[in-house]
């Protein structure tokens, strides 16, 4: 079986949802998804997106992106992720997408490594509000068709260029040729014991990539989030999101001491748990919220907290139990400043991408932002070349 497209889309996460609204609604658009269209890591999102305040929020936000990735990070790629955030934020309100507000103006959350607050956020389930709000304005566009339970068996290359790819549907082959490809596959969560991803999530295009002589990058980069929920039942982990700590949430070892600042880092924090079990002997340690108002975490954390009642614990009342995960892959698909991969008409966006922004170890809340820049970018080159 054959289809054909201007550009087929692989993934419907954030990354792939925002590539087809940013390309031309004149040109056929075909996306698939391995599961269903909202079994994606974009969904689970809670923290929130960066967003650079101000120009005076330009030094900083650049210094703590840098910062948190060990200064491993791609400069040109920080700085247009950057530039770029006001004008992304517009799109997503424009969209539908609303964010949490104060007194008529945003209102902003700090995470850990941010030396100020500058994420937005909705509650505290965030990527499921900007995913759905897309997935909402995609199914509505008439030049778009996507077919759920495909699964992406290889690109299709021809005279060193990719026009197209094979998919694995109802058990069926099916080719689809397109003048131009991207891949938005997400993370490879899927190949860990303990992790925050979708277990389907299993790195696929990199797979694909690497029989096809693309360009990867740091695909040692795995990012492990400090707090997950513990739990002895097997399958994905519950995460417990940055932004609780951000707002004032303490880390307790078995002794209910404090053992580390709880605003580093990622990898650091991540690395002072696992240290500080295998000191204790234990398979997790303590988050303590008695800094946060009950308000507060009804208001800002109510899908927290009712995932922690359903497992038994009173965030309001008590400490939580918490474990390192696997979250997040800084590596991937080498791709330039306009998410081109090696190959000729091959795009690559969001998780399973590699721009450089985050270098060895990303900024909270960076990822649903360079999700979405760099999607937009792909699409305007597309939309550049065809012209």
């Amino acid at each position: 079986m054959e289809l054909n497209a201007d550009t087929v889309i692989v993934g419907t996460g954030v990354a792939g949802l925002f590539s087809a609204l940013n390309l031309s609604k004149e040109k056929k658009i075909i996306m698939i998804t391995k599961s269903d269209m909202e079994s994606n890591d974009s969904f689970l999102a809670q923290g929130g997106i960066c967003v650079m305040r101000n120009e005076n929020d330009y030094d900083s936000f650049f210094e703590d992106t840098m910062k948190a990735g060990h200064y491993e990070n791609r400069k040109e790629s920080v700085d247009v992720m950057i530039r770029n955030s006001r004008d992304v934020i517009e799109d997503l309100v424009g969209y539908g997408v609303e964010f949490e507000k104060q007194d008529g103006d945003f209102a902003y959350t700090r995470e850990g490594a941010h030396s100020k607050p500058r994420i937005l956020y909705h509650e505290d389930i965030t990527g499921k509000e900007i995913t759905s709000k897309l997935l909402e304005q995609v199914k509505k566009l008439q030049n778009v068709t996507i077919y759920e339970y495909a699964t992406m068996t290889d690109i299709i290359e021809e005279d060193g260029k990719c026009i197209g790819i094979q998919v694995e549907y109802e058990e069926e082959n099916l080719r689809i040729f397109a003048k131009n490809t991207i891949l938005a596959t997400g993370g490879i969560g899927g190949t860990y014991k303990h992790s925050t991803n979708f277990p389907h999530l299993t790195g696929d295009a990199i797979k694909i990539s690497q029989k096809h002589g693309i360009r990867l990058e740091h695909l040692d980069y795995v990012q492990i989030h400090p707090t997950t929920l513990y739990s002895k039942k097997p399958g994905r982990r519950f995460l417990i999101s940055e932004s609780v700590r951000g707002e004032g949430a303490v880390l307790y070892n078995k002794n209910k001491e404090r053992f580390v600042d709880e605003l580093l880092p990622r990898d650091v924090v991540a690395k002072a748990i696992q240290e500080q079990m295998q000191q204790d002997q234990t398979e997790y340690v303590w988050l303590s919220m008695e800094h946060i108002q009950k308000e507060t975490i009804l208001k800002h954390f109510p899908n927290i907290y009712k995932k922690c009642l359903e497992e038994g614990y009173d965030v309001t009342k008590e400490c939580i139990p918490v474990v390192p995960a696997q979250h997040y892959f800084m590596g991937g698909i080498w791709v330039d400043s306009d998410s081109q991969t090696t190959m000729p008409n091959l795009y690559a966006v969001g998780e399973t991408s590699c721009n450089g922004v985050h270098g060895k170890n990303r900024l909270a809340s960076n990822s649903l932002l360079e999700s979405v820049v760099f999607a937009k970018r792909a699409a305007k080159k597309i939309e550049k070349e065809s012209v």
